[in-house]
């Protein structure tokens, strides 16, 4: 790796507030993305747009933050990922001199950040690498615009620049969640009558029409998940966390939880699989508002798959995916 020089690694990752004051700016932040919010003439109408939406949301938002302890936890597992990451890469002689830093799209700390941090790190080779494993464009294009936006006018302009567009089927990333499964398994009494429920954070029905790849992803990784894991149980896929009055994928967890305790379904295992880090969208509307349901719909037995996180064999995997882009030393 010496003779290329030092290889920087962006992780992108949505953000997260990181205290109850944040809460407003970030989703101000959120709905002021032109690829989150777009129609006709929104270039007009959403800095009005996003300040009503973000003022109206805050306090619902807050609420389950607050719940949480104040803040969320995204922006800390994110930094363990990053640490975990460079200490594995500086493992190999090819990624040795690696260094990881964060890009947020939303809170701190932000993509211009995380290229100042790459400038005084002085870089000769940068990966982006999104957390965002399914391709989508408000999430991974998003991440991936705002680079654009100011990366060309950084003194590291030059430096070349490969992007990992997704991983949906890469082996070790499914079996991070073969792994997760089988532990949550063991809670049950009779794992054998569990129903599992995979949960993917839901994008407007527009998005897909557009050509969107993110849907089709998600049922990628949930087919390889249930192929490589050879169970015999029931499973269903649905989404969660849509956003206003638009349509939205369906079928939402918040109807399948409640149609499932109505056929006597007692237990049910949920597996966040759209998500690699434990944050509000797991432990606040599934662990809390969805377990909720579950026990008003007769679910004896609510079990959610913990975050892959920093666990070591997703940040294998990560290693994995830098490694792909990067030629081993002779």
């Amino acid at each position: 790796m010496s003779e290329r020089g030092k290889l920087g690694v962006v992780l992108f990752q949505l953000g997260g507030p990181d205290s109850l004051d944040a809460v407003e700016p970030f989703l101000h932040n959120l709905f002021l993305d032109p690829d989150i919010i777009d129609f006709p003439f929104a270039k007009l109408a959403r800095p009005v747009l996003a300040k009503l939406m973000a003022v109206s949301r805050a306090k619902k938002v807050a609420h389950g933050y607050a719940a949480m302890g104040g803040a969320s936890p995204i922006v800390a597992w994110t930094k363990k990922q990053a640490a975990a990451l460079e200490a594995t890469l500086r493992r190999a002689p090819e990624t040795s001199n690696a260094r990881v830093v964060i890009a947020m799209r939303y809170w701190k700390p932000f993509t211009e950040e995380a290229i100042a941090e790459l400038v005084r790190e002085q870089v000769t080779e940068i990966i982006l690498l999104p957390l965002y494993p399914h391709f989508s464009k408000t999430t991974t294009g998003s991440s991936y615009n705002e680079w654009n936006r100011h990366f060309p006018s950084s003194p590291l302009a030059h430096v070349p620049v490969k992007y990992i567009k997704d991983y949906p089927e890469h082996a070790g990333y499914v079996d991070c969640f073969v792994t997760g499964i089988n532990e949550t398994l063991k809670r049950f009494p009779a794992p054998e009558k569990v129903h599992m429920v995979f949960s993917g954070h839901s994008i407007p029905n527009s998005v897909v029409a557009s050509g969107d790849p993110y849907k089709p992803q998600i049922e990628q990784t949930m087919r390889k998940v249930l192929e490589r894991g050879g169970w015999t149980l029931p499973s269903t896929l649905c989404w969660q966390s849509k956003v206003g009055a638009g349509r939205w994928v369906q079928p939402s967890v918040h109807e399948i939880i409640p149609n499932l305790g109505a056929q006597g379904v007692k237990d049910v295992l949920i597996v966040p699989i759209s998500f690699v880090s434990d944050h509000i969208e797991t432990l606040h509307e599934i662990g809390e508002e969805v377990r909720e349901e579950a026990l008003r719909a007769g679910i004896e037995r609510f079990e959610l798959m913990d975050g892959l996180n920093d666990s070591p064999q997703f940040i294998n995997a990560l290693a994995d995916l830098v490694h792909a882009q990067v030629p081993a030393t002779v």
